[in-house]
């Protein structure tokens, strides 16, 4: 896609994290950006009571990897072992934008976030971790213009060539610690040995923007808007349908059906759609009868992830399948045997039935690769082949069958084949904040 991007807040809400253009130290500060962190332990519960869950696509709680890291960190007896701060923008999901959004307009919003965190877990070292190059200019920028170093932690920035794997939590590690962007065996996870063997918190800079908004406005303030169980706002990705794609600041909990209108797509017209980017899998027309809160889609056998959908609508969902796995086959890291070798069977069989070459021996194998290849290796790259797999045959059984019979008119007619679907090429934005 090549059409500019559209920035909008959900009607009737004051937006949070969206901005009409990009913001200045000075415009940030006078909002109350950089306000002192006069007491850590009051921070955290707020962000326990705020129910703030990660952003990045597991929607792990943020309260809980602070707790951990700062007790990690902390050490038995007299010894202090230190620990590590990481904001991971390295936005792997081709069809989210959010995070270089965030780092390209509002910069100083994600590094207070991070100094807030380094303060709660007692972090001697914070890293800023992005492959976006003019995300890293506005970054570098940002930190040329405030002080490198707030409350006793120099923040770095640190630039790797982008990859769907490179913006894995080990992988990060890896890199800081001077290898190469690719994940490694776990355990130990971050959270008790990353960078330099030091406990790490590794936080999405979305998640950590909303840290910046708590520490200005507290957690009944952040609770005001989302659900009980999904509180506050997040940003939203939303590509196809024949749509430009569109960034948005949603509440949790509202109606996919009212979004769909806000996006000038008729919900008649919708076959389904790709959720949490590639990772959460497809998932039909049940979608349109959901609310975009983690509860909500997680009883669709889905998840939000990223906060990106991909609006199914002209589309086969098999030929959109096919090319995702294609996608995950070209991305692996090629270090583990597991997902070297599934991901190409997946997508071998992905795209035969797109192509009506498929036999039901070969659905077969795909159904038991779904289920038996789930957890190996070392990152979730292979679990989210599984995903697209396991959600493509359970959701749409009957278009599956008629691929079998190679009676799909609309691949017939012309299949889709994107190498990276619903990717967001262009940032350049029409803002209607």
């Amino acid at each position: 896609m090549t059409a500019e991007l559209s920035v909008a807040v959900w009607p009737g809400i004051t937006p949070r994290l969206l901005r009409d253009r990009p913001e200045s130290l000075v415009e940030y500060q006078q909002s109350g950006g950089y306000g002192a962190l006069t007491d850590p332990d009051h921070l955290l519960a707020e962000v326990q009571a705020s129910g703030l869950l990660g952003r990045g696509g597991a929607a792990f709680p943020l309260a809980v990897k602070l707790q951990t890291v700062r007790a990690n960190g902390q050490g038995g007896g007299d010894a202090k072992i230190g620990s590590v701060v990481i904001a991971n923008g390295e936005e792997g999901e081709p069809a989210s934008i959010k995070d270089r959004w965030l780092l390209r307009n509002r910069p100083h919003v994600v590094l207070d976030g991070l100094r807030l965190a380094a303060g709660i877990v007692g972090a001697e070292r914070a890293v800023v971790y992005v492959s976006d190059s003019a995300a890293a200019d506005s970054v570098e920028l940002a930190l040329d213009e405030s002080p490198r170093e707030r409350d006793g932690v120099i923040i770095e920035l640190l630039t790797v060539t982008a990859g769907y794997v490179a913006g894995e939590e080990t992988a990060a590690v890896h890199v800081v610690n001077g290898g190469p962007a690719k994940p490694t065996d776990k355990p130990p996870r971050p959270f008790e040995e990353g960078v330099d063997g030091k406990p790490t918190l590794i936080s999405n800079v979305e998640t950590l923007a909303h840290l910046a908004y708590l520490h200005q406005h507290g957690a009944r303030a952040f609770r005001e808007l989302g659900t009980e169980a999904s509180p506050g706002t997040f940003l939203a990705t939303i590509t196809g349908a024949g749509r430009a794609p569109a960034l948005y600041e949603l509440p949790h909990g509202i109606a996919f059906a009212d979004l769909l209108t806000l996006h000038g797509v008729s919900p008649d017209n919708v076959r389904g759609a790709l959720m949490g980017g590639y990772f959460a899998g497809l998932v039909n027309r049940d979608i349109v009868g959901a609310t975009l809160d983690h509860e909500s889609v997680r009883a669709l056998n889905s998840g939000l992830g990223c906060g990106a959908i991909g609006i199914l609508t002209d589309e086969c969902p098999v030929a959109v399948a096919a090319s995702v796995l294609a996608y995950f086959d070209r991305e692996n890291a090629g270090q583990c045997g597991s997902c070297f070798n599934g991901t190409a069977a997946m997508a071998a069989v992905g795209v035969g039935l797109r192509d009506g070459n498929a036999t039901q021996d070969d659905l077969d194998r795909l159904k038991r690769w779904s289920v038996v290849l789930r957890g190996r290796g070392a990152c979730a790259t292979l679990d989210g082949a599984a995903n697209v797999a396991a959600s493509l045959l359970a959701q749409f059984p009957d278009l599956v069958q008629r691929h079998l019979e190679n009676g799909c008119q609309t691949c017939r007619s012309g299949a889709f084949t994107a190498a990276r679907p619903y990717e967001v090429e262009s940032l350049e934005a029409v803002v209607a904040v």
